[in-house]
């Protein structure tokens, strides 16, 4: 069932050019991304909020570093995931561009008497990702560079933040003033190639690191993502809402779905968000759902896929129906916890 929050708006379905792989692989390359939006949180209040409406630790946010975070329904399903951080005296969360509105809207409308201020600044903001042998390049823009994953330093020319490595190559998010961005960005040109937003979908993809985008929207609780792995929920802060299912599925060993690393010999078509999976030997009903997908290097998709942790003790997962495309199970970058 898709969420009331969701964008009626078609995912674009984009295989980018060798080069562009070739460019984060090879070499060093950036990507400007449309794919995702900003809302931009002010007032005295603003963190007091935020803290009693998301999945982590708002309040006590420090100026160093990003946090992922999650809003869930009071049923505890993922309406969307975010890197949140502060810049100045704003906190501001990047999201799927496809649920930014109905997030947005849903959050304002429990704002009531607190001094908080919701605003989407996604036109006056570029947002960039930087992968591969991007360093030296960037240190010609920044003063310092973050060196620890969801490390930050802010400057004139925006915020860049460290995200998890991927496929084995170091990764930035640039997210500043559209102008500036623009302007430094021109003058990187010598040292950095253009890519298509799509290599950025499959980095993150092969960083295990799950987006929920309005496809997915309240499907999933927190764990089912890996978020609790990830660090974007914190178990000790106060309520939010669906914070005690969350909190029963952590302590009460009832975590029996995990999102799995994987690849399949098929085409974005039917390879997308929101595509079932049907186990080998229970062909009735699905295992799983895929999270996010990407058009791989080598051809066919990569993908993120939430999937019952016993579908993947034997037998095999298939696309689709239990004859469909078969998924190739591949490793994450991180360990998951052994579950009960």
């Amino acid at each position: 069932m898709n969420s009331p929050l969701a964008s009626s708006t078609p995912s674009s379905i984009a295989t980018p050019a060798a080069e562009d792989f070739d460019a984060v692989l090879k070499g060093g390359g950036y990507a400007i991304l449309p794919q995702f939006g900003v809302i931009d949180a002010n007032g005295d209040d603003a963190a007091t909020f935020l803290h009693s409406q998301l999945t982590n630790d708002i309040q006590h946010l420090d100026v160093t570093g990003a946090r992922l975070s999650g809003y869930c329904s009071p049923k505890g399903r993922l309406l969307a995931s975010f890197l949140t951080w502060k810049t100045g005296d704003t906190i501001r969360m990047l999201l799927s561009k496809d649920v930014q509105a109905g997030v947005q809207k849903r959050l304002s409308m429990f704002v009531l008497r607190a001094k908080a201020k919701l605003t989407d600044d996604s036109d006056k903001l570029l947002v960039v990702g930087l992968a591969g042998d991007v360093r030296g390049a960037l240190a010609r823009v920044f003063d310092a560079l973050p060196d620890g994953v969801h490390v930050k330093v802010d400057d004139p020319a925006g915020t860049l933040i460290r995200v998890p490595d991927a496929h084995g190559r170091l990764r930035y998010l640039w997210v500043g003033p559209k102008a500036a961005v623009e302007a430094k960005l021109a003058s990187l040109g010598d040292a950095l190639k253009p890519v298509s937003p799509a290599v950025w979908d499959w980095l993150d993809i092969r960083a295990g690191e799950p987006r929920i985008i309005h496809a997915v929207s309240e499907q999933f609780v927190p764990q089912m993502v890996n978020y609790d792995v990830l660090g974007g929920v914190n178990f000790k802060k106060g309520c939010y809402p669906g914070q005690e299912i969350v909190a029963r599925s952590q302590y009460r060993g009832t975590i029996k779905r995990r999102t799995a690393l994987a690849s399949v010999a098929a085409g974005l078509d039917v390879a997308r968000p929101g595509a079932e999976l049907f186990h080998s030997d229970d062909p009735g009903q699905p295992c799983g759902m895929i999270v996010n997908a990407a058009a791989a290097p080598e051809g066919g998709v990569d993908l993120l896929a939430e999937i019952k942790l016993a579908a993947l003790e034997s037998g095999s997962v298939h696309l689709g129906a239990a004859d469909g495309p078969t998924l190739r199970i591949l490793p994450l970058p991180y360990a998951l916890p052994a579950e009960a």
